[in-house]
């Protein structure tokens, strides 16, 4: 498995003084995802939970939908004489039935903000193929709960504590329990890693949760809750205006901005209680 964290040299340099010392970083490395054996996208990810990655990133890319669309999730070996695995390429194979993803880049990944599709067709995209309904779930979070979880997943950030180079994404019950905490250099990745233990779990639509975001609620995220049927998205900075969009179009309560005792409130206010 790779590295997490790696070792470099850097001169810190002060008015005062400049001193070369070791520095820890996190690592970068690109994971190939492939369904049926067939590549289907890559993504640079920090090593550790990929099989949670993939599984979070097909069903959130309306690939799968539980755990049962899946038979196999494995890393692929490699095309050297010692035939080892590389941990950068994975294969997920599909349960027998389950349509394989379409070729066409746009019509794989048009949910997602990157691809350059217009808002509109965006938010479209997520209504159509969404399997599950967080506005139909009716739980509800206290004021308060949602305050203690930044702190509480700033704890479990471990390589974020020794390289402050990491994204971080937590789950919650609405008890403010923490479910899973996974870290990586991206904040989707992330994000697909905690709900690709869910899928593991066998615990899709993350009916009654919390997803905690460390940085902003993007659409992309936003994305994500929908198509895992997370009731309530919280980000400790600001929201963008296709993510508030989305959330409101699909019952999702959005809060950003969530510092201290303090939070916005952007969508579905009634969940939230003080």
């Amino acid at each position: 498995m790779g590295r997490v964290t790696a070792r470099r040299r850097v001169s810190h340099v002060t008015p005062e003084d400049a001193v070369t010392r070791p520095e820890t970083l996190v690592v970068e490395e690109p994971l190939e995802i492939r369904v049926n054996g067939k590549p289907l996208t890559v993504t640079m990810r920090t090593p550790g939970s990929d099989v949670e990655l993939a599984q979070g990133f097909l069903l959130t890319e309306g690939v799968i939908g539980h755990r049962d669309d899946l038979l196999t999730v494995r890393y692929c070996k490699g095309a050297g004489p010692d035939n080892l695995n590389t941990y950068n390429v994975l294969d997920a194979t599909l349960a027998p039935g389950v349509a394989m993803p379409e070729t066409d880049i746009t019509r794989n990944f048009y949910t997602t903000s990157s691809c350059g599709v217009c808002g509109k067709a965006s938010l479209e995209a997520v209504r159509t193929i969404s399997r599950y309904s967080p506005g139909d779930d009716a739980s509800t979070v206290k004021a308060d709960t949602l305050s203690a979880m930044p702190e509480q997943l700033r704890a479990e950030q471990k390589v974020f504590a020794s390289t402050g180079g990491l994204h971080g994404a937590a789950l919650f019950d609405a008890e403010g329990a923490v479910l899973a905490v996974r870290e990586d250099v991206g904040r989707h990745n992330a994000v697909d890693k905690v709900i690709g233990w869910a899928v593991e779990q066998d615990r899709v639509p993350l009916t009654g949760t919390v997803l905690l975001v460390s940085g902003r609620a993007s659409f992309e995220l936003a994305q994500k809750a929908v198509m895992a049927g997370i009731p309530v998205l919280a980000a400790v900075s600001a929201p963008s205006s296709l993510a508030v969009d989305l959330a409101s179009q699909s019952g999702v309560t959005l809060v950003a901005f969530l510092r201290g005792e303090s939070m916005n409130v952007y969508t579905r206010p009634d969940r939230i209680k003080r």
